[in-house]
């Protein structure tokens, strides 16, 4: 595996405490800046925002860059609103520093997803994406916990400083490790847009927005549930939600090994798994010693899938693939969006907490279907499959 993907991974990692952090800082942050609570958790959703609209937006714009170069500007854009965000006193500035931060850092996923499956053979890109992937989960375990423990003893501000940091490190090691100038034949954004018109490439950003959902309508609201529901002290939460964190890290590391070699089967299985898991927390929302292993095997499987879902649809757009990329790193943020604000309205109607389990379930089937048909699809003669490549 090149060094490069894994500074890839590191620079995921320093980009994804901010994108978690805040979830350990809101009371602090709302003191000092004088606003509610609720004022500061729409900056989370200030993020998501960005997120969701800077991967193909980026992908677009920088086409035709090179990879190193357009890394360097979106790391070297998400320094500055951090540095501007650690230093303003404005909840306006902080606000929009969340959306620029997070539209580059969408960017940023976008391209380097791409370059780290192109540094390495075809039988390693499940592996290669499970590295860079992997940052985010390191992010949850260790990012999180790091920058509310900055919070809480020198500030929020710090937090951000040390982000900035990070993310200066990052730099240092995209522009020692990722090879620069041109690629020898580039990209052509009319073969992008032909690529995206695949079916198949359809299919497979339905599954990656249904399973993201899936698990994350649970993750959710996880505290409340544990506590509001199973009945587990408030102290052992960050416990429990450590062991999901190693589940996704464990996840994604088996994950990497096994989508090279049988994608299909990663995603049928881990699918499977996560509507099972997700039924099984909901009838057993009331149980400890059943609920805790649940979610830590809810963070393992569906984080399992997340190399098949990406190097699938690096394979579908075969030639093109920075677009496709870029799209289904919108496609998880819209798992992320939408799957809370569903287990909201089931919690806002009175149906209680273990009703977000079940949405989860449900959009598990949902998402197995798209795989099984995807699958189907796959084992059609090539005449066939050639029509489907086409949108017929």
């Amino acid at each position: 595996m090149p060094l490069a993907v894994y500074v890839l991974g590191l620079s995921i990692f320093a980009q994804g405490t901010s994108e978690l952090m805040l979830a350990g800082l809101l009371p602090r942050m709302a003191a000092d800046l004088g606003v509610s609570v609720p004022d500061v958790g729409l900056l989370i959703s200030a993020f998501a925002l960005g997120m969701l609209v800077g991967a193909p937006a980026l992908a677009v714009a920088t086409l035709r860059w090179p990879r190193r170069n357009a890394l360097l500007a979106f790391l070297a854009v998400f320094v500055v609103t951090h540095v501007v965000a650690a230093s303003t006193s404005s909840y306006a500035v902080l606000f929009g520093t969340r959306i620029v931060g997070a539209f580059v850092y969408a960017g940023f996923w976008a391209v380097a997803t791409t370059t780290a499956l192109g540094l390495v053979p075809e039988d390693r890109r499940g592996r290669a994406m499970s590295v860079v992937a992997g940052g985010l989960t390191v992010a949850t375990v260790v990012g999180l916990p790091a920058g509310t423990f900055l919070g809480q003893h020198f500030g929020w501000r710090a937090a951000f400083w040390a982000v900035a940091a990070m993310s200066l490190l990052a730099m240092a090691g995209v522009l020692a490790t990722v090879p620069g100038g041109r690629s020898r034949t580039l990209p052509n954004l009319r073969d992008e847009l032909r690529a995206m018109a695949k079916g198949r490439l359809w299919l497979a950003y339905g599954a990656t927005a249904l399973t993201t959902g899936a698990q994350i309508v649970t993750f959710s609201y996880l505290g409340a549930l544990l506590t509001e529901t199973t009945g587990i002290a408030e102290r052992w939460v960050p416990v429990v939600l450590a062991g999901y964190g190693l589940g996704t890290f464990a996840g994604i590391t088996v994950g990497g090994r096994t989508a090279d070699r049988r994608p299909f089967a990663t995603l049928l299985t881990g699918t499977g798994a996560l509507v099972a898991l997700s039924a099984a927390i909901a009838l057993t929302a009331g149980t400890a010693l059943a609920v805790v292993p649940l979610v830590i095997l809810l963070g393992a499987f569906g984080f399992a899938i997340n190399p098949a879902l990406n190097t699938r649809v690096f394979t579908l757009a075969g030639n093109a693939p920075t677009l496709a990329a870029a799209t289904n790193f919108s496609s998880f943020n819209v798992g992320i969006t939408v799957a809370p604000w569903l287990g909201g309205l089931a919690i806002g109607a009175g149906l209680g907490y273990p009703s977000v389990a079940w949405i989860g379930a449900g959009l598990g089937v949902l998402a197995l279907a798209t795989v099984l048909v995807a699958a189907g699809l796959e084992r059609r003669p090539a005449p066939a499959r050639a029509l489907v490549a086409e949108g017929v």
